[in-house]
């Protein structure tokens, strides 16, 4: 867990993100933020998203819920100007190096932008974005992959957001990072183990 207690400005230098600059975030795809785009938020998408995130002032829970809803708002929203409407969930080697197309990378990138901007706006009561987390090494028989954290702070226990799966616009995993170190794609598919 060390690793999410990192600046999240060493994840974007490692890889080739840009950290967002005032309303601008850079959104990352392509694979591996080969391509960068940047989307401006105007006043009424800033208006929208503070009210989506209002939603989870009740509670850490709550508000996970509500950072759940801003993460699939803001891919609809970049949708259009990215090209990534139809961002395809999951491991899709084919769409390497396609415009609009999103590994665990870019979603991890663009998650923690968002979160980071969210922060800066003071829009978050019970959570911190962190630096993301990457699980895997193919030697321990998982495939590496890579998300967005954030951490609680009531318990400072870490959860990632984890938008990867899921096509664009989907509902992201939101997980115990301890849970979500040692589970595979096959767990999330089959969640009752069965």
């Amino acid at each position: 867990m060390s690793q999410i207690n990192r600046k999240p400005s060493t994840w974007y230098t490692q890889m080739g993100g840009i950290e967002n600059k005032g309303n601008t975030l850079y959104i990352c795809h392509g694979f591996g933020c080969e391509y960068r785009t940047a989307v401006t938020f105007s006043e009424k998408d800033k208006q929208r998203l503070r009210a989506i995130l209002k939603r989870g002032q009740r509670s850490p829970e709550a508000e996970r819920a509500a950072i759940s809803k801003a993460v699939q708002w803001q891919e609809r929203r970049v949708g259009p100007v990215v090209g990534s409407s139809n961002d395809i969930g999951g491991l899709d080697m084919g769409n390497g190096n396609v415009k609009g197309q999103m590994d665990c990378i870019d979603e991890a990138t663009n998650t923690t932008s968002l979160l980071i901007y969210a922060n800066s706006q003071g829009w978050l009561k019970y959570h911190r974005a962190a630096r993301p987390a990457s699980r895997g090494y193919f030697l321990d028989g998982k495939y590496p992959h890579a998300s967005a954290v954030v951490v609680d702070t009531t318990t400072e226990i870490p959860w990632v957001v984890d938008s990867w799966r899921l096509s664009n616009g989907k509902p992201p995993d939101i997980l115990h990072m301890t849970k979500w170190l040692t589970m595979t794609s096959a767990d999330l598919e089959n969640p009752s183990g069965g």
